[in-house]
């Protein structure tokens, strides 16, 4: 997604240009892109000159929006997204602390947008 959020506005990429660059198998990148588009991430551009662009401008998609996409609900334990899972849910204090930890690994993916990735990305390269 920081992949094609450095080439927004450029046109549309092919799968096997994102591999190349971020040196990740092709196959691997498949198995992300239906999810994402089903998400309404990204756009799908059929023909010669086609590839996926984002659906979106990088400054209006955030990591929890990506993270939330491609590995599911941000939950450390399976009782803070479903207190049903466990008898005890209800008096115990460790469910507190991984509900609070989750809201606050929430919040800081969603303080990061795509565009921000992108001139964290550029500020590596340089250094």
């Amino acid at each position: 997604m920081i992949d094609l959020a450095s080439q927004y506005g450029k046109g549309p990429i092919a799968l096997k240009d994102i591999a190349k660059r971020q040196e990740i198998s092709e196959k691997y990148l498949w198995h992300l892109i239906s999810p994402l588009k089903h998400a309404g991430l990204i756009n799908a551009v059929r023909g010669a000159f086609g590839g996926y662009v984002l659906a979106k401008s990088p400054k209006d998609i955030n990591l929890k929006d990506i993270v939330s996409v491609v590995e599911g609900p941000i939950c450390i334990v399976d009782c803070v997204d479903n207190a049903s899972l466990c008898n005890r849910a209800s008096k115990c204090a460790a469910r507190d602390i991984w509900s609070y930890t989750a809201k606050q690994i929430q919040n800081v993916l969603a303080g990061f947008t795509l565009d921000k990735m992108v001139a964290k990305q550029k500020n590596k390269i340089k250094h």
